[in-house]
């Protein structure tokens, strides 16, 4: 649904809609964030939206959150509703122009945000200039608001085969991992954790050198590179809308 990236499908969405979690819930992901975060982190939440997810941090003892989101309906909504929640923070702000200084926070957390950028695609697996290179905008904002050792995890169903490569680039300064959470297919999920001051593993070097190489390659893959199981294509091209756990 390419409407996911327009500020004002979702301003109108937010009109009417209370909460909306993506994917599933903090208590499905806990297991693998447990391991890349501490209760005194200072946390950026990428496109918070409604989700009650910040909102689960809090109570699970993660207090220095920052949520930020373009549309101003939902951080006025949200922060009326979480107002009880005190040392967390609510701000419009666009994820593509962060305003905060450098080295400002241990964590970012994005769940969903990216996908939804990426929702701008010439089709299933292929990836157009535009997304490339917003995302290359995002990524590298969220690179310089990180301390060295602090951490990025993204949240999203997308394969390692599609998403990876957008995190593998030197400039970022950062290592990538991978885990994945849930059943397969398309009830699967995928948390990917960069950590700033870490070098790319060597066959993550060896792939960004690949994708160097050959910007077309990287931006369309070939279909010889895809595994036959990731043929099964929704139809109506509507990904995320139809991830409702």
């Amino acid at each position: 649904n390419t409407q996911y990236k327009e500020k004002e499908y979702w301003d109108e969405r937010y009109e009417t809609e209370e909460s909306y979690d993506w994917f599933k819930g903090y208590d499905d992901f806990k297991s693998v964030l447990k391991n890349h975060m501490n209760t005194q982190d200072r946390i950026l939440m990428l496109g918070c939206g409604n989700s009650p997810f910040s909102e689960h941090l809090y109570k699970d003892g993660y207090r220095n959150i920052v949520n930020i989101d373009y549309s101003h309906i939902c951080i006025e909504k949200m922060e009326a509703k979480c107002k009880d929640l005190a040392e967390m923070k609510w701000l419009v702000m666009d994820i593509m122009d962060l305003k905060f200084g450098d080295a400002s926070f241990d964590l970012v957390i994005d769940k969903g945000t990216l996908d939804a950028i990426l929702t701008d695609q010439s089709g299933f697996g292929h990836l157009c200039e535009k997304a490339f290179d917003a995302i290359e905008v995002v990524l590298t904002n969220v690179s310089r608001v990180l301390v060295n050792g602090g951490r990025f995890v993204s949240i999203t169903f997308a394969q390692p085969l599609f998403r990876k490569k957008l995190y593998v680039r030197s400039i970022f300064g950062w290592n990538v991992q991978t885990f994945s959470i849930g059943e397969g297919g398309c009830l699967q999920y995928f948390v990917y954790v960069m950590e700033k001051g870490k070098q790319l593993s060597d066959s993550d070097k060896q792939l960004e050198i690949v994708n160097i190489k050959s910007r077309n390659d990287f931006l369309n893959p070939k279909i010889n590179d895809i595994p036959n199981e990731f043929f099964e294509e929704d139809t109506n091209g509507d990904f995320l809308s139809n991830i409702q756990i």
